[in-house]
C-alpha cells in the first residue's frame, strides 16, 4: 500500500532524480527530432498564471514526444529585460541615495550583474516546480557571452547588407526613463481630458479664421500646417492660404489631405509632424518641415529644432520665452491661458481620450524626433545571405513568404490575419535604446562624426584608419537579441549538429500579444541568416483571466500565484504578500477585500499535477480562459481518486499472479474486454489530441476514462470477478487491472508528471512494464484496434442499462443506500450472464431471473432490455413519509433562499452573467428534486 498522497514530497523527489539522470537532455542518436524554444521570460520576473498555462502545454508536448522516442530538446533561457532590469537596480541604488550616474556605466553594470547572479534565477527555479523537463544544460541568458557574440555578428552583417541604418525618426519616448520604447511597452489608458478649440487667423485677412480642435495645445508651437479634407466644401477655398500660428507669429499653410475626417471636430486638424505619428505621415506626404519643440525631458526648448525628412538640420526657430524650460503640461496651462487672454480660445469641451503611458513608469509617452538605429524592413539586402528560396527578399517579404508558403502555420489559423495585417503595414524597426543595461551597439565614431560598425574596437579602428574612436552609448532593443533565439541557442554561425537537428523547431507556444514583437521578428532573422524558418507551428494560446473574466491585476487583487496553488498559503500570509510592494499603495484596501472574498480561508495545497491538469483542461484553441480555482479543487480530488484506485489495485494484485506467466490460462470476461477496448480508443483519442494541440480534449478524455470507466465501473465490476470468479478469471482480472492502469499512467504522464511517476514505479513491475527506470523514458502507448471486441461493448452497454434501471427503481421507491432488496427479472434470458454483477453495483441481496414477477401492489416495475424488473421490499410507510417530509422541508428552504436572490431588484441585470446562469440552473435542479419527493409522498398516501 502507498502512503497518503503528498504532492510536495513526491514532486521534490522525482524532479531531482529526473534532472540528475540526464533525462531532460536529447538523445542525438534518435532518427527524428522534436524541439521547442521557451519564450524567454524576463530575468526580473516571477511565475504567473500565463507562464503556468503555456509551460504546461510546452512540457506536455515535450514529454509526449520524448515518450514517442524522438530526439527531444526543450531549450530554456531568460531575457535580460533591458528596461525592467535597469529600473530594478536603479531603485535599489536610489534607496541608498545613489544614482547610476554617480557610479558610472561600468560600475553600474557590475551592480546589475551582481543582482542578476543573486536574484535572476527565481523564475527558472519556479519552472522546475512546475515540472518543466527543459534541458537545463542548454540554458541561456540573452546577455551571456555566446549571445553577445551572435548579436554583434548579426548587427554587423545587417549593416554591411544595407539593412541597418541610423536616422532621425519619430519614436515613442519615455521622458522619465530617457529612452525610446517599443509599442509593447506602451499602455493606452482611457482618461477624461479636454478638447480645446483654437482660432487660427488668416494671414491676409486676420478678421477671418479657422477653428482647430486639439487635445494637446502645447504642441501647437511645432505646427507646420492646418489640414482639411480635399472634398470639404467649407474650406476648399482656403487650401494654399496662409494662417497665423497663434502665440508665435509664424505663418503656416492650409493643406488638403484625406487623413482628415470631415465630420470630426471642426474638420480642421493642426499638423505637428515632430510630435504626432499620424501628423508625421501627413507631413511627409506634403514635404513639410519637422519642428521639435521639446527636449528629452519633455520641456519646452528656447530654440525649436527644425529638420527635413532626411534628418538634415535646418535653421532653428526661436520659441516664445514665456514657455522656455516649462514642462509640457505646465506649458499647456500657460498656453491655454495666453490663448484665452488674446481671444483665440473659442471653447473647451470635455473629451475622453486614450493616453499612451509607459508601462514601467506610468509617464505619458511623447512622440519624439530623435536619432536612432533602425532595421530596414522593406529594403533588399545587397548579398551575404544563405542560398535558397528566401535569398534576395527583404526581411518583411521573408516573414510573409514563410507563412504564405505554409512553412510556418498559425494555430488557430485565424491569427494569420492578425500577422498579415501588421506585415502589410510594417514600419522600419527602431532597435536602439538610451539605456546602459543591454547589448551596446557595435558602432564607433570619429571626431568628425563618421560612424564605423564593427565586431570590436580594433576592427573599427582598422576601418577608420585611425584610433581614438568613441563607441555609441546606446544599447539594442531587448527584442533584437530575442529575435535570434532560434539559432543563437544552437551554435550559429557554426554549422553544429544541434543546428541541423533542432532548426526549425516543431512548435512555438506563445501569447497573441507578441506576434508582432517576437514571432514575426524571429521569422525574419532566422530565415535571413539560416535560410530556414525558425519553427513549423505557432500555437497561440489565450490569456488567463480571473473567474469573472477580468484581466488579472495586482491592483485589482485578483492575481493568483501558481506557486500558491501548488504549495497552499494561509489567508494572513496571502494578504501580506498581495499588499506588499503595490505600485499603487492606495489600492491596498481594495486588494485586501478582493483577496478575502476569493480565498476566505486562504489557498489549500493543490500540488503541481492538479494545477497542470487544470491548465490542460482549459487549453482549447486560442480561447482566453477564466480561471476558477474550484476547478483546480476538482482535479486535486481527481489525483486522490487515481491514488486511491492504485492502492486498491496494489492491494488486490501485489504478490499475486497477474498473468505474467503467459503459459497459464486467462479467462477474460466481457467486462475485461470492454475496458481493454475502451483503453485502445482512449489511447487513440489522447494521441490525436496531443498531435493537434487540443490539450483540453486530452484532459477530458483521460478524466472520463479514469474516473467514470476505470474507477466507477471497471474496478467495481472487477471486485465481483475477484470474489466469485475461477482462478483463470481472477488471473485475467488482475492482469487487466494492472495493465490498464499502467497504460493510463503513461497516457497521463505528459500532463501530470509527478503522480504518474510515483504510481508507475509501484504498478509497472506488476504489469511487467518496468523496462526503463522512469515513466518519462517509457514508450508511448499505441492503440491496437484488434483488441476492441464489439460484442463486449454491447454486453457492457446492456449491463450499464440494467444497473441504471435498478438504481432508478431504488430512487423511485426512495430506498436509502443502507436498504438492500432482492431484484426479480422477468423475460430476460439474455441478461442472465449479467446478473452476477448487479447486486454489488446496485446494493441488492440478490438478482434473480424468474418466469413471472411476484404479485405486489406497491412495488413499481421497470422495463430494460426487453425484461421487466421489480424490487421486492417492505417499506415502513410512516418512517419513509417522515424522511421525505424532512427532505421536502430542506429543499423548500433552499428554494426560498434562491428565489429571493433571483427576484432581488437589479440582481439579474448587474451580476455577472455566469453567476446568474449558475443560480438559475441550481433553481431548476432543486425544483426537479422537489417534484420527485412530492411524487413519492403522493404514492405513500395512496
Amino acid at each position: 500500500m502507498l502512503d497518503k498522497y503528498n504532492p510536495a514530497e513526491i514532486e521534490a523527489k522525482h524532479y531531482q532524480n529526473w534532472q540528475s539522470q540526464g533525462y531532460f537532455q536529447p538523445d542525438m542518436a534518435a532518427a527524428e527530432s522534436f524541439s521547442i524554444q521557451l519564450p524567454p521570460p524576463n530575468v526580473t520576473g516571477t511565475l504567473h498564471m500565463g507562464h503556468a498555462f503555456n509551460q504546461t502545454i510546452m512540457d506536455g508536448l515535450t514529454r509526449y514526444y520524448r515518450m514517442k522516442g524522438r530526439n527531444t530538446c526543450w531549450i530554456p533561457g531568460t531575457d535580460h529585460a533591458g528596461i525592467a532590469t535597469q529600473i530594478v537596480v536603479e531603485r535599489q541604488l536610489a534607496e541608498k541615495g545613489v544614482s547610476r550616474h554617480d557610479l558610472g556605466r561600468e560600475a553600474f553594470l557590475e551592480k546589475v550583474w551582481e543582482w542578476k547572479n543573486m536574484s535572476g534565477g527565481t523564475i527558472t527555479e519556479q519552472m522546475r516546480r512546475m515540472g518543466c523537463s527543459a534541458d537545463w544544460s542548454r540554458e541561456y541568458f540573452t546577455m551571456d557571452d555566446t549571445r553577445a557574440e551572435v548579436v554583434t555578428e548579426v548587427f554587423v552583417r545587417l549593416f554591411e547588407q544595407g539593412l541597418i541604418y541610423r536616422g532621425k525618426r519619430l519614436v515613442n519616448w519615455d521622458p522619465v526613463l530617457g529612452t525610446a520604447v517599443s509599442d509593447l511597452e506602451v499602455e493606452s489608458v482611457e482618461e477624461q481630458g479636454s478638447m480645446w478649440h483654437i482660432r487660427y487667423p488668416l494671414a491676409e485677412r486676420p478678421s477671418e479664421s479657422v477653428i482647430v480642435a486639439t487635445t494637446r495645445p502645447e504642441t501647437m508651437l511645432g505646427d507646420v500646417a492646418v489640414a482639411v479634407h480635399p472634398e470639404d466644401e467649407r474650406y476648399r477655398h482656403l487650401i494654399g492660404k496662409e494662417l497665423v500660428l497663434p502665440l508665435t507669429g509664424r505663418t503656416i499653410p492650409v493643406i488638403a489631405d484625406e487623413y482628415v475626417e470631415k465630420d470630426f471636430g471642426t474638420g480642421c486638424v493642426k499638423i505637428t509632424p515632430a510630435h504626432d505619428f499620424n501628423d508625421y505621415e501627413v507631413g511627409k506626404r506634403h514635404d513639410t518641415a519637422l519642428i521639435n519643440v521639446f527636449d528629452l525631458e519633455a520641456k519646452v526648448l528656447s530654440q525649436a529644432e527644425v529638420f527635413n525628412y532626411k534628418g538634415e538640420v535646418q535653421t532653428g526657430i526661436a520659441l516664445p520665452e514665456a514657455y522656455a524650460g516649462l514642462d509640457r503640461f505646465a506649458a499647456r496651462k500657460q498656453i491655454v491661458a495666453d490663448l484665452e487672454a488674446q481671444g483665440l480660445l473659442v471653447e473647451v469641451k470635455p473629451h475622453t481620450l486614450m493616453t499612451p503611458k509607459g508601462d514601467r513608469t506610468g509617464s505619458v509617452i511623447e512622440p519624439m524626433l530623435t536619432s536612432q538605429w533602425f532595421v530596414a524592413m522593406s529594403a533588399k539586402p545587397n548579398g551575404g545571405e544563405p542560398a535558397g528560396e528566401f535569398a534576395g527578399m527583404s526581411l518583411a517579404e521573408k516573414a510573409k513568404h514563410a507563412v504564405d508558403s505554409g512553412q510556418v502555420k498559425f494555430i488557430p489559423e485565424n491569427w494569420v490575419n492578425t500577422y498579415n495585417q501588421w506585415m502589410n503595414n510594417i514600419q522600419d524597426w527602431c532597435i536602439s535604446r538610451q539605456l546602459w543595461w543591454g547589448h551596446q551597439i557595435p558602432a564607433w565614431y570619429d571626431s568628425d562624426g563618421r560612424v564605423y560598425v564593427a565586431r570590436n574596437q580594433e576592427e573599427a579602428e582598422k576601418l577608420a584608419g585611425k584610433s581614438g574612436l568613441t563607441r555609441d552609448e546606446d544599447v539594442l532593443d531587448t527584442w533584437f537579441s530575442s529575435a535570434m533565439v532560434p539559432f543563437s541557442t544552437l551554435g550559429w554561425p557554426s554549422e553544429t549538429e544541434e543546428l541541423k537537428a533542432f532548426l526549425p523547431s516543431n512548435v512555438l507556444v506563445t501569447g497573441y500579444e507578441i506576434i508582432f514583437f517576437w514571432v514575426a521578428r524571429m521569422i525574419m532573422m532566422t530565415t535571413h541568416f539560416t535560410g530556414k524558418v525558425p519553427f513549423k507551428d505557432v500555437y497561440i494560446h489565450g490569456m488567463v483571466r480571473d473567474h469573472e473574466g477580468k484581466k488579472m491585476s495586482k491592483s485589482e487583487g485578483n492575481v493568483i500565484d501558481p506557486v500558491d496553488l501548488i504549495d497552499g498559503i494561509d489567508l494572513e500570509s496571502l494578504l501580506v504578500k498581495r499588499t506588499t510592494g503595490l505600485r499603487r499603495p492606495e489600492k491596498a484596501p481594495q486588494v485586501k477585500k478582493a483577496t478575502e472574498k476569493l480565498f476566505p480561508e486562504g489557498i489549500p495545497v493543490f500540488g503541481t499535477d492538479a494545477l497542470r491538469f487544470t491548465m490542460a483542461s482549459y487549453a482549447s484553441l486560442g480561447r482566453s480562459i477564466n480561471f476558477d480555482f474550484k476547478r483546480a479543487e476538482g482535479y486535486r480530488n481527481f489525483c486522490n481518486k487515481l491514488w486511491n484506485a492504485t492502492n486498491f489495485v496494489l492491494m488486490n494484485t501485489e504478490e499475486k499472479d497477474c498473468g505474467q506467466d503467459e503459459t497459464l490460462p486467462l479467462a477474460y470476461s466481457f467486462v475485461d474486454q470492454w475496458i481493454i477496448g475502451r483503453l485502445q480508443q482512449t489511447e487513440a483519442a489522447v494521441a490525436e489530441a496531443f498531435d493537434t494541440y487540443r490539450f483540453d480534449l486530452a484532459a477530458q478524455t483521460l478524466y472520463e476514462f479514469v474516473w467514470n470507466e476505470y474507477c466507477d465501473w471497471y474496478i467495481e465490476l472487477a471486485k465481483v470477478q475477484l470474489q466469485t470468479g475461477c482462478e483463470s478469471t481472477q488471473r485475467a482480472t488482475r492482469r487487466t487491472l494492472v495493465r490498464v492502469l499502467e497504460v493510463v499512467l503513461r497516457l497521463m504522464h505528459p500532463i501530470m508528471p509527478f503522480i504518474t511517476e510515483e504510481l508507475w514505479q509501484a504498478v509497472a513491475p506488476l504489469a511487467n512494464a518496468n523496462k526503463t527506470d522512469s515513466i518519462m523514458m517509457a514508450a508511448w502507448p499505441l492503440a491496437d484496434n484488434e483488441k476492441i471486441v464489439p460484442t463486449a461493448f454491447e454486453q457492457m452497454a446492456a449491463l450499464q442499462d440494467l444497473i441504471g434501471a435498478v438504481r432508478n427503481l431504488r430512487g423511485e421507491m426512495g430506498l436509502a443506500p443502507s436498504v438492500k432488496a432482492p431484484l426479480f427479472v422477468e423475460g430476460g434470458k439474455d441478461l442472465e450472464a449479467l446478473l452476477k454483477y448487479v447486486p454489488m453495483m446496485a446494493r441488492l441481496t440478490e438478482a434473480k431471473l424468474v418466469d413471472k414477477l411476484p404479485e405486489s401492489e406497491d412495488a413499481p416495475v421497470a422495463v430494460c432490455q426487453n425484461a421487466r424488473l421489480m424490487l421486492k421490499v417492505e417499506i415502513d410507510k410512516a418512517a419513509e413519509t417522515a424522511r421525505l417530509n424532512k427532505e421536502a422541508e430542506k429543499l423548500q428552504k433552499a428554494l426560498d433562499k434562491l428565489n429571493a436572490k433571483l427576484s432581488k431588484p437589479g440582481y439579474t441585470d448587474k451580476a455577472p452573467a455566469h453567476l446568474v446562469e449558475k443560480d438559475r440552473a441550481e433553481l431548476a435542479e432543486l425544483e426537479d428534486k422537489m417534484a420527485k419527493v412530492q411524487a413519492q409522498l403522493a404514492k405513500l398516501k395512496d
